[in-house]
């Protein structure tokens, strides 16, 4: 049974507690929806990443469930175009997931998620940049953000947390994101080592990273969609022979060669038949808002918040993105609001990705120098792929780990869950390991979340995250 929503239960469920310096934090034992005590500590809270502008960034931090005073932490960033890291966490590596049922008009109801990589870490899920989920700035100029300045934000925000939770400075630390968030990772990887080696306190106990169906923004991520789809059978041999001899050097977002923009429109049309992010799924309505001039207004400060003023269009229930749109209803509603902390007048409505709508610098070109800069100094590098993710298709991210020309340790060969192929690896020096997820999407744990389970001992993939052998 869901729980009731009700003024005078909200104060057993929630203590707030204000931490020192620009961090607050809320101390929550259980959420609007799901039925019973949380399956671990959950912290929710803000810190404060410009003070000029007034822009915090919000988290949620979820103990493990096995032992959080030597398991390891984990930093999670999604991607997106300003993304909630509530996506990953109701979707894709936390411990609770909505029920797929029809709306009704009520809270949407949450269940416990047996995958979860809380099972074995801590996580530390944060919405960055400024302006995604429920992080905010008083000024609008605080969300005038890019790739450099928002990883800064990040690690000063680390810096902040773990001076507030210094407990956990011995456990083994790790740095993760998906998509887009992929991209940043190594930079913020490779800063954080150099505050080490530089003697910054407070020292994290940095170990390694991981991306999953990572950007690198470098052309391979969009051109590596081309041979994927032919070799899946999306597009016919004469299609990519067309575009292989006429858009060779030609920018694929703005082609200058006439018969390559006819060739790269109708591939575009064949590849939305279905879905990009899994190519066997449907082609669904993408549940975030378009840009409109009141997408500004939604993030500027408000004396009221909460309800759905601006509901996103409704997929059908057949459709993955079905839980994208329930979560709509469970974000904006104002108990949720409440037992989260959530602070009266930042956010005017929640919505889970912004599309372009406000302002991003991008400002690292190429990811591919930080992967390099870090797996040399020998931390930890794990690089996924879902096999069926036509968005950053694996062929392109294998391409770039191997252009780093490490020698390999370990060849090409399956790893397995229960005895049967779960994907396929390969390990090269400097402790990077490259893995495919059989039959995973764009991003990999949503679609094939038992392929990451925690106690499959023989599982490569896991071994390679937690950093176990």
């Amino acid at each position: 049974m869901a729980v009731r929503l009700c003024c005078c239960c909200f104060l057993l469920f929630v203590t707030i507690a204000a931490a020192g310096g620009s961090l607050t934090r809320t101390n929550v034992t259980t959420l609007p929806g799901f039925d019973g005590a949380l399956p671990s500590r959950l912290e929710t809270g803000y810190v404060t990443v410009d003070e000029e502008n007034g822009a915090e960034l919000f988290y949620y931090f979820i103990e493990s469930e096995g032992d959080p005073s030597t398991d390891p932490v984990l930093l999670w960033i999604t991607g997106g175009d300003r993304c909630s890291v509530l996506s990953a966490l109701f979707f894709e590596i936390g411990p609770l997931k909505l029920v797929i049922e029809p709306y009704n008009g009520s809270l949407p109801r949450l269940h416990y998620h047996p995958y979860s990589w809380t099972k074995v870490a801590s996580i530390l899920f944060v919405d960055s940049p400024v302006g995604a989920g429920f992080s905010f700035s008083r000024d609008p100029k605080g969300y005038d953000v890019g790739d450099v300045s928002a990883s800064m934000q990040l690690i000063k925000l680390l810096r902040e947390w773990f001076t507030e939770h210094p407990h956990y400075l011995s456990n083994p630390f790790y740095v993760g994101g998906d998509s887009y968030a992929g991209k940043i990772v190594p930079f913020i990887v490779q800063k954080i080592s150099e505050d080490i080696e530089a003697g910054v306190r407070p020292t994290f106990n940095l170990k390694g990273y991981l991306v999953g169906n990572p950007s690198t923004g470098e052309r391979i991520d969009l051109e590596s969609r081309v041979p994927y789809s032919h070799g899946v059978g999306i597009i016919s041999d004469q299609l990519y022979e067309m575009i292989m001899e006429h858009c060779e050097g030609e920018d694929y977002d703005n082609p200058s060669n006439v018969i390559c923009q006819q060739a790269l429109a109708r591939f575009d049309s064949l590849l939305h038949e279905g879905s990009r992010a899994q190519i066997l799924n449907p082609n669904c309505i993408y549940v975030s808002p378009k840009p409109n001039h009141e997408t500004i207004d939604r993030k500027i400060l408000k004396e009221e918040h909460g309800g759905l003023k601006h509901p996103p269009p409704q997929p059908s229930i057949k459709c993955g993105v079905y839980a994208n749109y329930l979560s709509y209803f469970w974000a904006n509603n104002n108990f949720t609001r409440r037992t989260l902390g959530i602070k009266k007048g930042t956010i005017n409505e929640w919505v889970r990705c912004h599309e372009h709508d406000l302002p991003y610098n991008i400002d690292i070109r190429s990811s591919i120098k930080y992967h390099r800069n870090v797996t040399l100094k020998g931390y930890r590098a794990l690089v996924y792929s879902g096999d069926h993710d036509a968005v950053v298709p694996f062929l392109g991210t294998q391409a770039w780990v191997r252009s780093l020309n490490y020698p390999i340790v370990d060849d090409w060969r399956a790893w397995h869950i229960d005895g049967q192929s779960a994907g396929f690896t390969i390990a090269y020096g400097n402790n990077l390991t490259f893995a495919t997820v059989k039959g995973a999407g764009h991003t990999a744990p949503e679609f094939e979340p038992e392929r990451f389970q925690a106690d499959q001992k023989s599982s490569r993939l896991q071994k390679s995250l937690l950093g176990d052998g």
